[in-house]
């Protein structure tokens, strides 16, 4: 080994434990975390776009009013309002008025069910008979169908046909209604758990499940256990307890004027649809997905576990490939989307991570949208006819990601990871005088031999030149990452990775030697 190489494996060593040492600490989840603290100013700078764009969209799509707000790291720093929550009697539309949110209240039904799933009421696997009896005589489509369960129910695989324009119209149907129409039998597009299909009906079974496990109206738990501890206090599910100076009313656009859509009263469909809330109050719901990143040690304060929030913003069946799929600056990036738990999810090729949900009903349209890994959201609330806000809604949040230059939180180094890295240093450089061979797991001599090991290590650096330094170690994850030994004429990018045991072992070592550009 040359002396400057020497000195930088004894450098890398005298902060990390030697080769010898009889035992490593246990690994220590590292926490990701934001490397900047200019997040918000670079966020304000391009609120004038924002609103522009807000005020461009709610003119060329005829809204009457429109309410939107954004949430950076748990806190809403921005909120407007445009147009009218009344025509008629000119009522400006605010931050505080309550508009009608339609499926953005899904992901609450489902909060529901997994708390009570949190407490032992139930399991995700249990068949839907089991709290609903009318589902008990329901005639499924094939004779080796399986027993529809509240998982299907709440990832939109229960085999119902897509039926928003019929679904739209039920949200004040009655319990009793709800059960006469599930007594009389239902059609099916699939068979249950094979695909994707939107169904508002399964989450208005959903809410009679609530009910009677929880023996009290979906309402009434909803509020207890998520609104009133999130400080939702202006949110609703009958419009007739809204203030009417605070309510927004809903419209269609027809002939070139705005025609009123009457508002349906609260119901047994109200679990698919039925919230009326602010801008204000959904901010702090939005907090709350947020918060529930990234994992981490401090205290879980509720009203569900973090774990539970993540479990259900993730994607349980895939809903659609968007091959097209472009970002802010026009650039193609395909994209996937899938369906959590009353939550819609979307990863593109850069890995770049959002879930949230739209809403629709006569005389409203809404969404929501979180990246959770750059500690953002933004909402938006319009009271006309299925108001468009979705495509909106992403631009925008893209836009504030990519121009606003709101990188994801920065994965730390966790410490067996750079102790691993120095142990490999120390070997790479030195396997030909000294054993490096306790950092390695069982599988690794057995998968190349020492001595072929041995070899490929001296021939790759020696493409690199005299070696001269070191790379800031890249982690993946806790126990993957890569880093470069820098030399005179080239470098080696070493990437390893660690084995699941209580002491992680290196179990897998790529070399690839990149040359110097001229």
């Amino acid at each position: 080994m040359s002396y400057p190489l020497r000195l930088l494996a004894l450098a890398l060593l005298a902060v990390t434990p030697a080769l010898t040492r009889a035992a490593d600490p246990a690994p220590v989840y590292a926490s990701p975390a934001f490397a900047d603290a200019d997040r918000l100013r670079r966020v304000q700078e391009l609120l004038p776009e924002i609103d522009r764009a807000f005020a461009e969209h709610a003119a060329a799509r005829h809204l009457p009013g429109v309410a939107y707000g954004i949430v950076l790291d748990g806190q809403l720093v921005h909120s407007r309002a445009l147009g009218f929550a009344n025509v008629d009697q000119k009522i400006p539309a605010a931050p505080d008025t309550r508009f009608r949110i339609a499926s953005m209240t899904k992901s609450f039904t489902a909060l529901a069910i997994l708390k009570l799933r949190d407490s032992g009421r139930l399991t995700l696997s249990d068949p839907v008979d089991r709290y609903v009896p009318e589902f008990r005589t329901l005639a499924l489509p094939t004779a080796d169908s399986p027993p529809i369960t509240l998982r299907h129910l709440l990832t939109m695989s229960a085999g119902f046909p897509e039926d928003n324009p019929w679904g739209d119209r039920q949200l004040a149907v009655t319990v009793e209604g709800l059960q006469n129409f599930l007594r009389a039998g239902l059609s099916f597009s699939e068979a249950p758990g094979l695909a994707y299909e939107y169904s508002n009906l399964g989450f208005a079974v959903l809410g009679q499940v609530i009910t009677r496990l929880a023996k009290e109206p979906y309402q009434r738990y909803i509020t207890r256990e998520f609104l009133v501890p999130l400080g939702m206090n202006d949110t609703r599910w009958e419009y007739s307890e809204v203030p009417p100076e605070k309510l927004a009313l809903g419209y269609r656009w027809e002939n070139d004027t705005w025609r009123p859509e009457p508002l349906l009263h609260d119901g047994t469909y109200g679990a698919m649809g039925g919230l009326l809330t602010t801008i204000d109050d959904f901010a702090r719901y939005a907090a709350f997905h947020l918060a529930a990143w990234p994992p981490r040690d401090d205290t879980d304060r509720g009203p569900v576990r973090r774990a539970t929030l993540r479990e259900m913003q993730q994607p349980s069946v895939v809903s659609s490939v968007v091959a097209d799929a472009k970002n802010s600056a026009g650039e193609i990036v395909p994209a996937v989307s899938g369906y959590g738990f009353g939550l819609r999810w979307t990863m593109d090729a850069r890995s770049t991570v959002r879930f949230g949900h739209s809403g629709g009903l006569p005389g409203f349209g809404s969404n929501w949208l979180c990246y959770p890994a750059h500690g953002l959201a933004i909402i938006s609330f319009a009271n006309v006819t299925y108001a468009p806000m979705s495509s909106l809604n992403a631009r925008l949040a893209a836009l504030l990601v990519e121009k606003g230059a709101l990188p994801p939180r920065t994965r730390p180094v966790s410490a067996i990871l750079a102790q691993r890295q120095s142990q490999l240093v120390e070997t790479l450089t030195a396997w030909d005088t000294k054993p490096g061979d306790a950092i390695f797991a069982e599988n690794f001599f057995l998968d190349r031999s020492r001595e072929a090991w041995i070899k490929l290590a001296h021939d790759t650096l020696a493409r690199a030149g005299r070696i001269t330094g070191t790379s800031p170690l890249v982690p993946e994850n806790q126990l993957r990452g890569t880093f470069s030994l820098l030399g005179e004429t080239g470098r080696v990018e070493v990437f390893f990775t660690l084995t699941p045991a209580a002491v992680p072992l290196v179990q897998e070592l790529r070399l690839t030697y990149v040359a110097d550009k001229k």
